[in-house]
């Protein structure tokens, strides 16, 4: 990550969750006192929900030099709201991603959602890498072109697509439903697990179905990025099917 997207100066920091907190991934507090404005730092990133980080002085110092007692991590886009991602008159196709923190991984899932027309992508407040300068180098500038939301909590934002009328598929690999046997012309978020552990139990139980690659040699499972890549482009492959036969 660079250094442009991390502030230190706490009238900056301000300024941003004034006017654009939806760009702030996360913020690191020094532990021991410091600036009286640090309190207002931490009630505006509480009142937007942005993760707060408390940590030495030693670590900030080491995330940007200069800092005066905060480091905050700026978003290389603002966020947008979960409904803001379902507009259009076009079935729902999304993306939602369950701790998926390596940003190449995501900067691959942003590629291959725009690319294969995702109408946007739904990450984590916290446990993911948020977009930062890394993800967008690897998009090869699809964050820029793709919609992106940040939910506090993933479960709750499943219910809330599930009562838009919007099914809920997750990639799990021990699965016995291949990932071409669901119906992907229908409304349809695909939930993707992280990159050790896959999704996590309370949100494998949310989805409404899910589905497996099948892994016919040595290797076990295939890197989240390129699972991404087969999920997304089948549902390209039967909804191009679909608009064929009408």
């Amino acid at each position: 990550m660079s250094q442009e997207d991390r502030l230190g100066r706490i009238n900056a920091i301000i300024e941003f969750l004034n006017r654009s907190p939806q760009r702030v991934n996360k913020i690191f507090i020094q532990k021991e006192k410091g600036h009286y404005q640090l309190a207002e730092i931490i009630r505006l990133a509480r009142e937007n929900h942005i993760p707060v980080v408390f940590a030495p002085r030693d670590r900030l110092d080491s995330l940007c030099p200069h800092h005066q007692g905060a480091v905050a991590f700026v978003a290389e886009k603002e966020y947008l709201r979960l409904e803001d991602l379902i507009t259009g008159s076009q079935p729902a196709f999304l993306v939602m991603l369950d701790g998926v923190e390596d940003p190449q991984n995501i900067g691959a899932i942003v590629r291959s959602a725009e690319g294969a027309g995702a109408n946007g992508l739904i990450l984590q407040e916290r446990h993911s890498a948020g977009l930062t300068p890394a993800v967008a180098s690897v998009s090869a500038g699809a964050i820029h072109h793709l919609k992106v939301a940040r939910a506090t909590n993933l479960s709750r934002a499943i219910d809330w697509l599930k009562e838009q009328g919007i099914w809920v598929a997750g990639a799990a690999g021990e699965s016995q439903t291949k990932w071409f046997e669901f119906d992907f012309t229908l409304p349809v978020t695909i939930v993707l697990g992280s990159e050790g552990y896959g999704l996590r139990s309370n949100i494998r139980k949310k989805c409404d179905v899910l589905l497996s690659l099948p892994m016919l040699g040595q290797v076990k499972s295939l890197n989240v990025g390129a699972a991404a890549a087969v999920f997304f482009y089948e549902v390209v492959r039967q909804r191009l099917i679909k608009s064929q036969k009408k």
